[in-house]
């Protein structure tokens, strides 16, 4: 049987401290040696879990991974999954690992693989003892000793403004493209892209075949770069007061458009123009880092600086891709779809919610909005 590596090692007995705790003293979690004349499995551990009440046993096969991606699960755990059911009916694969996002939790369930990290992520599911856990608790990290601490990743991370220009492109513009040409498109070196594209197939968020990306799961994209993100966060933002209210605001904002300013809207107000959902909510208006700051367009449209109960929010945009394949509706331009996703998605309150409606109707109606190819020109709607 395969030896671990050192922090395998520490990192399955680590997972086991985890899985006795779970399952209590009525039951015992015991390693066992490989059967002679079995072969090798390629996993970690043969690991068997017992009822004390009558004795009976079930069997883990048990991988220790310190990292784990959802391509990884679909090209090396998959496939060794499939086999141990063919062969070994009442041995359960599973799965321990450091950390889980939700993309490769959802896959190991459905290629049926167990797993637990040491965040409190655990499905199980044992037909004979009867055990079913289920944990869903990233909020409540459980301490990792050193040694399983896993090592720092040297992926790219989805937050940064290069891989939002890259996002915001495999959102709006369907494949297929080349690397080449999508470091054409958005300016990041061809050191960078690399990087990306790697990162966002183990992601399982895009497919290539040879240098073309062929598939962008672009909801998933969406979603992804959406949760490494904070909308407040990342744009400074000056909170104001409308005192004529959200309908002459708008009024003024298309005044300022039309004159060349530089501003868009997003938020909830932006939402309910493509997917209503509710009434009520900030106006948030992106304006660009440039000499006249927020003040003086507020002051401009009419608004009066507040600290609190601020119903109007003007966005010092981090990243000019917010300003990129914008719509006019209503007569007031706002942010692409794509953006008004990320936007609502990372939002706070009800904003989510705003953004998985507008993520919806974008499913339903991509030929409306999603550029067929890299050439075709801007098709945004205007009413």
């Amino acid at each position: 049987m395969k030896t671990p590596a050192p922090s395998g090692r520490a990192l399955l007995e680590s997972g086991l401290e985890v899985l006795r705790g779970l399952l209590g003293p009525d039951w015992r979690v015991s390693t066992l040696p490989e059967a002679a004349g079995q072969g090798d499995t390629g996993a970690d551990a043969i690991v068997q879990i017992t009822a004390e009440a009558d004795n009976t046993t079930a069997q883990l096969l048990v991988d220790a991974k310190p990292s784990l991606t959802p391509l990884a699960v679909r090209e090396q755990l998959a496939p060794k999954a499939a086999l141990v059911r063919r062969l070994q009916h009442h041995t359960q694969p599973f799965v321990i690992t450091e950390s889980l996002t939700e993309r490769t939790k959802q896959e190991l369930r459905q290629h049926g693989i167990g797993y637990m990290d040491l965040h409190g992520n655990v499905c199980l599911r044992v037909s004979r003892p009867a055990v079913v856990i289920l944990a869903d608790t990233p909020q409540r990290a459980l301490r990792a000793t050193p040694a399983v601490r896993a090592a720092p990743t040297r992926r790219p991370k989805l937050a940064g403004p290069r891989a939002g220009q890259l996002v915001r492109f495999l959102a709006d513009v369907a494949p297929p493209y080349t690397a080449s040409e999508l470091t054409a498109a958005t300016g990041i070196s061809k050191g960078y892209m690399s990087k990306l594209l790697n990162t966002l197939e183990d992601l399982l968020l895009i497919r290539r075949e040879g240098h073309t990306v062929v598939k962008v799961d672009w909801p998933g994209l969406l979603r992804e770069r959406a949760a490494q993100l904070s909308v407040l966060r990342h744009n400074p933002f000056v909170g104001m007061i409308a005192p004529n209210g959200p309908g002459p605001l708008l009024e003024s904002v298309r005044a300022l458009q039309q004159r060349g300013e530089r501003i868009v809207l997003t938020g909830s107000y932006a939402a309910r123009k493509i997917a209503p959902l509710a009434v009520g909510g900030q106006v948030m208006l992106y304006v660009p880092h440039s000499v006249r700051g927020p003040y003086e367009i507020g002051e401009e449209l009419g608004l009066l600086p507040t600290d609190q109960g601020a119903d109007t929010l003007l966005l010092r945009a981090h990243d000019d891709v917010v300003f990129d394949r914008t719509l006019v509706i209503d007569g007031v331009e706002q942010v692409a779809p794509s953006q008004l996703v990320l936007d609502c998605l990372s939002g706070p309150g009800r904003m989510p919610a705003e953004g998985e409606a507008v993520l919806a109707r974008m499913i339903d109606d991509e030929q409306e909005w999603r550029l067929p190819e890299l050439s075709a020109p801007h098709r945004g709607r205007h009413h």
